[in-house]
């Protein structure tokens, strides 16, 4: 008996100095659908495996829900960093509580699809104001890597990358607005010159022109970054790329991070 109690005495003892585990610095909110598109379902699900790491490994903490309501919630507060992954706010509800947050100094990062539409006047802040995209114009197909030249290496999410660097592959995405022309669009990164022509499909091609792919906008704390939908063998649903398979681009997300989490 007295052994046993001098073993627990021991474990308790132990238990008490081990140092205290670090609070995150900064908590994160993924928002995602999951229900269309292989090549987006792919890289949610990837997303979804790959940022717990990053967080375990850069002391944030990382939430993924289904539940967009969240954005409605009180709950939402806690946060310090909003993902958009593969979709946005559909209800008015949703879309005032995400605007709310933000003009309140939320942080975001948005992928890929996040900021797909053909009717930008059906939420006029988010398409025009937020982002400053407007509609969708084309994409290129099929996905591959794009040759991208950094416009802005002070920025807090791009002091790690090159002048130009190779990304992950991914489809890409232009809009109706020159963004070039928007005073309060912060444009990071856009596709090289020697990118071109990018795409695999001649008519689905980009020959030539000015794409962003990386922006923030200065009265928010924002990033969009234009990748996230991954390469596919499509009858078997299985990903043949990894949006996660650039570490330049990687870079871009940890600081980025970083940036949006210090609110």
């Amino acid at each position: 008996m007295f052994k046993r109690l001098l073993v627990l005495f021991a474990a308790f003892l132990f238990l008490t100095t081990l140092p205290a585990q670090a609070a995150p610095r900064f908590k994160v909110l993924a928002l995602y659908s999951g229900t269309w598109d292989a090549a987006h379902i792919s890289f949610v699900k990837e997303a979804n495996e790959r940022f717990p790491q990053l967080a375990a490994q850069h002391n944030f903490s990382y939430t993924a829900s289904t539940n967009w309501n969240l954005l409605t919630s009180n709950e939402l507060s806690q946060y310090q960093v909003v993902m958009f992954l593969d979709n946005l706010p559909q209800t008015a509800a949703q879309r005032s509580g995400f605007q709310r947050y933000m003009e309140n100094g939320g942080g975001w990062l948005g992928f890929h699809v996040s900021a797909f539409t053909t009717d930008p006047g059906g939420w006029p802040w988010y398409h025009n104001t937020f982002l400053g995209t407007g509609a969708f114009r084309s994409n290129t197909w099929g996905p591959t890597t794009a040759t991208l030249r950094t416009e802005d290496r002070a920025h807090p999410s791009t002091t790690r990358l090159p002048a130009t660097w190779t990304s992950a592959v991914s489809e890409w995405y232009s809009w109706s607005n020159d963004l070039r022309r928007n005073p309060n669009i912060k444009i990071l990164a856009s596709v090289d010159s020697s990118s071109f022509p990018l795409g695999t499909d001649p008519n689905q091609s980009w020959y030539s022109g000015y794409y962003p792919i990386m922006w923030s906008n200065k009265n928010f704390r924002m990033l969009y970054a234009n990748f996230g939908h991954n390469a596919m063998d499509y009858p078997n649903n299985r990903p043949l790329s990894s949006t996660f398979g650039s570490e330049v681009q990687n870079r871009f997300l940890i600081d980025g991070l970083s940036w949006l989490g210090q609110r």
